[in-house]
């Protein structure tokens, strides 16, 4: 397990080269944006990219509000560090239902896999990205390999990894028993209900101080482990449920710095 503690004085180091602030990164590309069916998304890369790693980015809102733009300093940073990078839209409650968010995501995924080699990403090397709803559907869709050739997982803070064992502990409240009101449905958007004997892509679990954020993502860490899938746990208890998804790029957090060790590990 990665300690947050224990990476904070390293992680500008780690991050960006000696003495690199924000205003020295090069400046981004502006995004690019395009109609994959349901939705829209917006694809961020360099000037003149050509075969570089991609992040696909799906955001949160408790399945019922956010957007796309919300990306804070992710494409900045990673247009840095020699990654393309994608946030998509989805259709939201009460629209669309979480299965049928589920099938969206795939779809913007196959979008992105047949067409980013065009703005300079590599399709055999994309890492999917979530925070909270949008990190239950990456960790949804990844598992039941409803993202074919994905090459790693980056699922940043939710408790929806197993939903029945959520249930049993008494966690289903708020949006959870809003949005999860049927308890038949549990077991098919559970992404820990496609965790079997297979081994799947490198994942990488972080976890904020908010309540059961920790034992759910330590439980769903040990569970994929047992499968032999290489899994990546950080501590990022001293966090907010926002703050662990705002800091994401910014110069000394100390996630970026490990997420980015495991995104040059995983695809680099």
């Amino acid at each position: 397990m990665i300690d947050r503690r224990s990476l904070i004085l390293a992680s500008v180091a780690a991050v960006l080269p000696l003495g690199a602030s924000a205003a020295w990164r090069p400046r981004q590309s502006a995004q690019k944006t395009f109609d994959y069916g349901p939705a829209k998304l917006d694809v961020y890369a360099p000037d003149g990219a050509k075969n570089l790693p991609v992040v696909f980015f799906v955001h949160g809102g408790a399945w019922e509000f956010g957007k796309r733009s919300q990306v804070g300093a992710k494409p900045a940073f990673l247009l840095a560090n020699g990654f393309c990078f994608v946030s998509i839209d989805y259709r939201m409650l009460p629209q669309a239902d979480v299965a049928t968010q589920a099938g969206d995501v795939e779809r913007a995924y196959a979008y992105v896999r047949a067409n980013i080699a065009a703005h300079g990403g590599d399709p055999k090397r994309i890492v999917g990205m979530g925070h909270s709803a949008g990190c239950h559907l990456i960790a949804l869709t990844g598992m039941r390999g409803g993202l074919p050739g994905v090459a790693g997982l980056l699922l940043d803070d939710t408790r929806a990894y197993d939903l029945a064992a959520l249930g049993k502990n008494g966690g289903v409240v708020r949006a959870y028993a809003r949005v999860f009101s049927d308890p038949s449905q549990w077991g098919a958007l559970s992404p820990a209900s496609y965790v079997d004997g297979r081994k799947h892509p490198p994942t990488f679990i972080a976890y904020s101080g908010a309540s059961g954020r920790g034992e759910d993502s330590k439980a769903f860490a040990e569970r994929l482990r047992a499968t032999g899938t290489k899994v990546t746990l950080f501590d990022g208890s001293a966090y907010t449920h926002m703050s662990i998804n705002r800091d994401f790029g910014e110069d000394g957090d100390a996630l970026t710095a490990a997420a980015l060790t495991f995104l040059k590990s995983t695809v680099g």
